[in-house]
């Protein structure tokens, strides 16, 4: 016996192409036509603010909400509807985050004595050379032998 899955039903897009009679010469789903008036309502107001003349702002807004409706319902689907996208963006945004910024303040060198001549090897004495080579002389004070 062969069972029949559901994926008939969701590979038919909930596409409107128009008025009858009359359609469109492209399909757009009902999602992307709801996300892109969003979008031109967006990039509209911000492209006022920015001071571009209407007329312009009108012809570049469809020309930037096309652009960016492709590119946000290329990845919603049936399997990945739009609220589950925009959860999925806003947790991504507000995760927690490793700390980049170091702890402390600044290394510097200053703390450090530097001479500007190299250091040299002293030469040795012959008393010194003597006193090295004779064991040290210790005495006892109170149980605990130490140098003189």
């Amino acid at each position: 016996m062969r069972i029949r899955t559901d994926d008939e039903v969701y590979r038919v897009d909930a596409v409107w192409l128009g008025p009858p009679k009359a359609t469109f010469p492209w399909r757009a789903r009902y999602v992307a036509w709801g996300v892109g008036t969003v979008v031109f309502l967006v990039v509209l107001t911000v492209f006022r603010q920015m001071g571009i003349n209407l007329f312009w702002s009108i012809g570049w807004g469809m020309a930037v909400t096309i652009g960016i409706t492709m590119i946000i319902c290329a990845r919603i689907s049936h399997e990945r509807p739009l609220g589950a996208v925009l959860t999925m963006w806003v947790r991504e945004l507000t995760a927690p985050r490793e700390i980049v910024t170091g702890q402390g303040g600044a290394v510097t060198a200053s703390a450090i004595r530097v001479r500007g001549e190299l250091p040299r090897r002293r030469p040795r004495d012959k008393n010194r050379a003597r006193a090295d080579r004779q064991p040290a002389r210790t005495q006892e004070v109170g149980g605990v032998w130490t140098p003189r």
